[in-house]
């Protein structure tokens, strides 16, 4: 198994804007190969002494974290489904309406140690 990991700031405004962007997006994910999308609404997210969540986005007051995860079942089908989401005109244009400065997500992959 693989996992792409992804950390954004979202205004809480945009909490239903967010969703159904996420909505949309999971399906076009799927149907390239992953096999379980997760979009995650801050709930529980201490504030930390030295580093946390808000300070990693960069999130300010008005802004929640949300923590996304992908699932794909070898990093080869990983990298081909990234390739392909880059390519398709759905993604494009689902990105260019983003209710959140895509410029402050983190994200990374990560192999699976369990």
């Amino acid at each position: 198994m693989y996992v792409d990991g992804f950390f954004t700031a979202v205004p809480k405004k945009n909490k239903a804007q967010y969703v159904e962007l996420a909505e949309k997006m999971a399906p076009l994910f799927k149907e390239f190969g992953a096999t379980r999308v997760f979009d995650c609404w801050q709930d529980d997210v201490p504030h930390g002494k030295v580093t946390d969540f808000y300070g990693a986005v960069k999130a300010t007051e008005d802004e929640a974290v949300v923590f996304s995860w992908i699932e794909y079942p070898s990093k080869d089908l990983r990298d081909a489904v990234m390739k392909k989401m880059e390519a398709d005109p759905k993604m494009k244009e689902l990105m260019k309406s983003a209710p959140f400065d895509a410029k402050r997500m983190i994200f990374g992959g990560f192999e699976s140690i369990q």
